[in-house]
Formats: C-alpha cells, sequence, structure tokens
C-alpha cells in the first residue's frame, strides 16, 4: 500500500519546485519587460505629470507605504488586538511587523551592493549594474545605484502576506495595497518592473517562513519571552 505520508512530503516538494520555478519565470519576464514598461510609463505620465493627481496620490503611497509606517500600523493593530484580548490577532501582527522587517533588511542587503541604476537617473546616468564601485567610488549608500530589489515593495509584501496568508480576506485587501506601494516605485521611476517583482517574491518568502514558525512555535517563543524578561533583574 502506497504510504500516505511519503505521497504528501512529495506533493509538498512538488508545489515548492513548481512555484519556485514559476517565481524565477515570472522574474525572467520582468527582466525582458523593463524598458517597454518604463517607456510606457513615462509616455502616459507626460511632461506636466508631476502636478498631477495621480503623481501625489503615488508620491503618498511611496512616502506612507515604508517601513516606518508599516510598523506603526502594525503597534496599531496590537494594541487593538490587545484590546479586543485577542491572542491569534496579536500572533498575527507581531508575525506581520518580523516578517516586514526582515524582508526588508534582507533586500537592503541586496540593493546596497547591486549597484543597478534607478530608471529616472536615465539619461544623465547610463542604466546598468556596477556593483558596489562604480569608477573608483562606492555604490554603498548612493541612491542612484540602489534600484534592485525594492525595499518598499519587499517590506510592504512582507507585511500583508503575513494577513493574507492568517486571515485571507482582509489580507487580500492588505495585499492589494501593498501591490499599489509597489507600483508607485515604477511611476515615480524609482525601480524597474524587475526590482518591484524579486521583491515581491522575497517579501511573500519570507512571510510564509515567519507565519509558519508562528504558527507551529509562536506559544512556545511567546511563552520564552515573557519568562526571559521576567528573570531579567
Amino acid at each position: 500500500m502506497p504510504n500516505p505520508e511519503r505521497k504528501s512530503k512529495f506533493a509538498r516538494v512538488a508545489l515548492f519546485i513548481a512555484l519556485l520555478a514559476s517565481a524565477m519565470a515570472l522574474s525572467a519576464a520582468a527582466f525582458h519587460f523593463d524598458e517597454g514598461v518604463r517607456t510606457r510609463v513615462v509616455a502616459m505620465q507626460g511632461k506636466g505629470w508631476k502636478k498631477s493627481a495621480d503623481y501625489r496620490v503615488n508620491s503618498a503611497l511611496s512616502r506612507y507605504g515604508d517601513w516606518p509606517e508599516l510598523m506603526a500600523l502594525g503597534l496599531a493593530g496590537l494594541a487593538l488586538a490587545s484590546l479586543a484580548r485577542s491572542r491569534e490577532w496579536k500572533r498575527i501582527f507581531i508575525t506581520a511587523m518580523i516578517a516586514s522587517t526582515v524582508a526588508g533588511i534582507l533586500a537592503n542587503s541586496l540593493r546596497l551592493t547591486t549597484g543597478r541604476t534607478r530608471p529616472r537617473e536615465s539619461p544623465k546616468i547610463a542604466q546598468a549594474w556596477v556593483g558596489p564601485v562604480h569608477d573608483g567610488k562606492l555604490t554603498v549608500g548612493n541612491s542612484k545605484y540602489n534600484s534592485f530589489p525594492s525595499g518598499h515593495t519587499a517590506t510592504a509584501i512582507g507585511f500583508a502576506a503575513v494577513l493574507l496568508f492568517a486571515r485571507p480576506l482582509p489580507g487580500l485587501f492588505a495585499l492589494l495595497a501593498a501591490i499599489a506601494i509597489a507600483w508607485s516605485r515604477i511611476a515615480l521611476g524609482a525601480h524597474h518592473l524587475s526590482d518591484v517583482v524579486v521583491a515581491a517574491f522575497l517579501g511573500l518568502a519570507v512571510a510564509w517562513v515567519c507565519w509558519r514558525i508562528a504558527r507551529r512555535h509562536g506559544d512556545a517563543i511567546g511563552e520564552w519571552v515573557v519568562a526571559h524578561f521576567r528573570r531579567r533583574p
């Protein structure tokens, strides 16, 4: 007789491989369409775009969709969950904040060293991948060369994806908001399409791992943290 546990493990491995292959294929497609997407975005915006309502909306999404604002949102949700005495929602918001932070650290660590030119720097600076050093100067910390991947996207998707995995319906609205933040980065010329696509997959992966750990070991981790702080003088 076939072993159900073995079949289940095989199915999980097959699903993981399929998802990984899909992510790689979509990322490759995003790189292919980078230039075409940027050209169309610029063409649609026109010369007076920076004075338009569309520009103000995208600027607001980028401004308020960054890590500090997401942490403030998480703390507000945590406070409401505490008032409602909902242990599960406290777990969800804490995990979302952790996933957002970890995804952001990973994305920012990468983009500080890849040296990819931001699209809005054209034609002053040629679009290229120059690495951490260019023309004898460090590109680390130089925003003009910190395009790949998108930190905004990774943090926003990391936060929203935890909600999606935990509570699909409200999580779907959170994910749509995160996608809007990611799009604003393309619209403002801060990132290429591939920058946000790769960052989105990074955020999803981190969120999935964090939520899996929280769901399985969250209570034990929470008890350890409480006990650790109680022992402190």
